[in-house]
């Protein structure tokens, strides 16, 4: 059967290129007669390939010397507990609210002290992004979280939160490497790897090293379960206990694609915002799709829209699957479509999807 284009926000596409080498080494890693998924994670091989795979992932993403990097099990769900059990000093942080996710991780720092809403976008149904720069933050606030880009409503930030004393935490599940960033501004980066990076079951964290070493304020470091501790699990390279060997071996891989066959995120951007481009164009073109967001707010890498009415939604989903262009169904908060085009979708996928929407136009209208 040919390749599909799977058009799903997360576990998503990975690059063809990253899959055959994981094939063909699938059986034998680098003579060692074994399987990465087989290998003991104390190995000679595995500790090569998990320090190629931090120094590959430094150089993609370009990360100061004075961030920690980790590789955690648990998914970026996990991470919403972690953050404000490490980071939460104070007692309480500003949560900008602007999609589900962002809602998830304020509602468990809440269990931890004050979730602070200090902006929302709910008002018009998670369609824009607050003006960052308008917020009155918390002076007192141990830091502010927002998650950059958001999956289901199809929204992105354009700036973010700069607020002098405060640390920006930053949940870029599904952006991550889609474009440079500069590390600087944040506290914290984490991420599930399952949209841009890797296969499902693998968070990564990029830590400020002065930000370790505390806990939320109510509790001691000594206190914080040791698997979701930072500081325990950063100063042993990730390697507390058996890390996940597999996502953090295909990571490597991507980085590898990232960084050779790509030629960095400047690149990748480009291609990224080129594939938009043509889907959101198509979008603003004509009247029988829809796209919901304000347009300064679109996201690169997930876009929503529907049809006139649900039915019509339905019909969509089902012709585009025969079609193969799977996973377009909308997230069950919006319903629609969702095309998420992260890098792994080549530039014909969507190119082939518009001329697909267009022939449903022109039979449905």
């Amino acid at each position: 059967m040919a390749r599909v284009y799977n058009f799903s926000a997360g576990p998503s596409m990975l690059p063809e290129a990253v899959l055959k080498t994981a094939q063909a080494e699938l059986l034998d890693y680098h003579g060692s007669g074994m399987s990465v998924m087989e290998m003991s994670h104390r190995s000679k091989w595995f500790d090569e390939i998990i320090q190629n795979t931090e120094a590959s992932l430094r150089r993609v993403l370009n990360i100061p010397d004075n961030y920690k990097v980790g590789f955690f099990q648990g998914g970026a769900t996990q991470q919403f507990a972690m953050v404000p059990l490490n980071f939460l000093t104070t007692g309480t942080a500003d949560y900008l609210v602007t999609g589900n996710f962002s809602k998830k991780a304020a509602e468990e720092a809440a269990k931890f002290g004050t979730a602070r809403i200090a902006a929302s976008s709910k008002d018009k149904n998670f369609t824009y992004i607050p003006d960052v720069k308008a917020i009155d933050y918390d002076p007192n606030a141990s830091y502010i979280h927002i998650c950059q880009n958001n999956t289901i409503f199809g929204t992105k930030y354009v700036d973010v939160p700069q607020v002098d004393g405060i640390p920006l935490v930053a949940d870029m599940s599904s952006m991550i490497c889609s474009e440079p960033v500069d590390v600087s501004k944040y506290g914290v980066i984490y991420f599930g790897v399952q949209k841009n990076v890797a296969p499902a079951g693998m968070a990564v964290a990029i830590v400020r090293e002065d930000l370790l070493g505390k806990s939320a304020k109510g509790i001691t470091p000594a206190q914080i379960p040791t698997m979701m501790n930072y500081t325990t699990l950063l100063e042993k390279d990730s390697m507390y206990n058996t890390p996940p060997c597999w996502c953090i071996y295909m990571t490597g891989l991507v980085m590898d694609y990232l960084e050779h066959e790509v030629g960095g995120l400047e690149e990748m951007k480009r291609r990224n915002e080129a594939k938009a481009k043509v889907l959101y164009d198509y979008l603003d073109s004509q009247d029988f799709y829809h796209n919901p967001v304000q347009k300064e707010y679109r996201s690169l890498m997930n876009v929503t829209f529907t049809s006139p009415d649900a039915d019509t939604d339905k019909a969509f989903c089902a012709a585009a699957t025969e079609a193969g262009f799977v996973n377009l169904k909308g997230h069950r908060l919006v319903g629609g479509m969702r095309a998420s085009i992260y890098n792994a979708m080549p530039a014909e996928g969507v190119d082939k999807l518009v001329a697909f929407m267009e022939q449903f136009r022109k039979e449905h209208q």
